[in-house]
């Protein structure tokens, strides 16, 4: 990670952490940096966020002040980008968005002509940039000064190759969708009536303030709440940018990433389109995967926290599934990076040729119990190479017996370090975080 760039790209409090500044060199230097031996073509998307509009014109103009041609997809979802920059040939896209965060903060996710995360080598060009004394990149003049013009076909476009990946009608199926106020509000409920479903849909009412808020998957019981209500026989719920899914089955049980990760699996390899036999997770993931995976003769690689490292990891071998316990999901026959909608579809895929419902294909996955906490702390680096915060995380574990886990991580966009642990049962699960959390605080590393 760098100084800006995070494990999600440059994130933080708009005007505060991340300001219009800050997008202007971004794209100052993405429109150089792809420029060097033909007009650079960029596509930008953004989410629903009062200061995405804001962020969209300061990066417009740093591209097109370096000569950049810019096309503008509008409000859309973090892999709907991904998708034109590769099926359309650009040399980068931006995505605007703080994904699951709440409104006042943003993002800017850059994706490469390939569709994957930009490289660490070129996001730490771009720091060296924002922070030189003087700008050493020239301003085009004259004809070389880019454009920006609207490209909403190119999102009209992944929205039909969406539809065209669904292998059966979901007539008669009745589905609820929980937009969170976010870019799925431009892309899901079409692809889903299209396809025959009868769609109820909830957080579908952005107003540039209320993303993330109350609804989407950071609050997956509005949905669960919903499900139940109107009788329906699936939901889904996506973040701020629809990179993510989680959904509820017809009794209104959640089913994370990890429970579509397992499912899914199970479901190509019976079908022989699972590569490797292996399925691509993060150390995030619930030991109930492991275990369910062990049943069925699936193994399974492990990376760290990001569905750019799962990405990696899959293209380096050929995998064809991978994913993190938060909902992203990869699929990459059919996409780079992680689809929230797409995800919904091959769901709907399993438990229509199935024949059984969510709740059914779920039933052999337990999840333990895990419990998360964030801790505020001066120095991550000082609190991961703490040898009595590394002492206690050893004998915890080793208190488990191996049923159960513990993963203590810094955050990769925050100032925290993240306590986890897995165990038979919740009140394991708290004296075991509670347990190291009072080790990091008597060493004063927790604020």
């Amino acid at each position: 990670m760098g100084k800006y760039f995070g494990t999600d790209g440059f994130r933080g409090e708009a005007n505060v952490v991340l300001t219009v500044e800050h997008a202007y060199k971004v794209g100052r230097f993405i429109g150089y940096y792809y420029g060097k031996d033909h007009k650079a073509q960029v596509v930008i998307g953004k989410d629903t966020r009062r200061s995405s509009y804001m962020f969209e014109y300061a990066l417009v103009a740093g591209l097109t002040a370096s000569g950049a041609d810019v096309s503008l997809l509008h409000v859309t979802t973090t892999p709907s980008v991904a998708y034109v920059v590769k099926s359309e040939d650009y040399d980068c896209g931006i995505m605007i968005s703080a994904s699951h965060n709440p409104f006042y903060d943003n993002g800017i996710k850059i994706i490469n002509g390939n569709g994957c995360k930009l490289e660490a080598e070129v996001e730490e060009k771009i720091e060296e940039y924002i922070d030189a004394r003087e700008d050493t990149i020239p301003l085009a003049t004259k004809e070389n000064i880019g454009r920006a013009t609207d490209h909403a076909v190119g999102r009209h476009r992944y929205i039909g190759y969406l539809m065209s990946l669904a292998k059966r009608s979901f007539k008669n199926m009745r589905i609820g969708l929980d937009l969170a106020n976010g870019s799925a509000t431009a892309v899901a409920k079409g692809v889903f009536d299209a396809l025959g479903a009868k769609t109820y849909v909830i957080a579908n009412e952005p107003d540039g303030t209320n993303i993330n808020n109350g609804c989407g998957s950071t609050h997956i019981e509005k949905l669960q709440a919903f499900v139940v209500e109107k009788g329906l026989d699936v939901g889904f719920a996506y973040d701020g940018d629809a990179d993510r899914c989680f959904a509820v089955d017809n009794e209104g049980n959640l089913v994370d990433g990890d429970k579509i990760l397992y499912i899914c699996g199970k479901y190509m390899k019976e079908h022989g389109e699972l590569k490797g036999n292996k399925v691509v997770t993060t150390v995030m993931s619930n030991i109930g995967l492991y275990k369910a995976f062990d049943k069925v003769g699936i193994e399974y690689e492990k990376t760290a926290v990001g569905d750019k490292y799962v990405n990696e990891c899959m293209v380096e071998n050929g995998y064809s599934l991978g994913g993190e316990q938060s909902g992203h999901i990869i699929f990459s026959k059919y996409a780079t990076t992680g689809d929230g909608i797409l995800t919904s579809l091959m769901i709907m895929e399993v438990i229509l040729e199935s024949k059984m419902t969510l709740a059914e294909v779920t039933k052999d996955i337990k999840i333990y119990p895990q419990l998360l906490v964030n801790v505020k702390v001066s120095d991550k680096e000082a609190a991961m190479n703490n040898e009595k915060v590394l002492k206690a995380i050893a004998d915890k574990e080793a208190s488990l017996e191996g049923e159960g886990r513990i993963l203590v991580r810094p955050s990769g966009t925050e100032p925290v370090i993240r306590v986890m642990a897995e165990a038979p049962d919740d009140e394991t699960c708290k004296k075991v975080v509670d347990e190291i959390i009072d080790v990091l605080k008597s060493e004063g590393i927790a604020q």
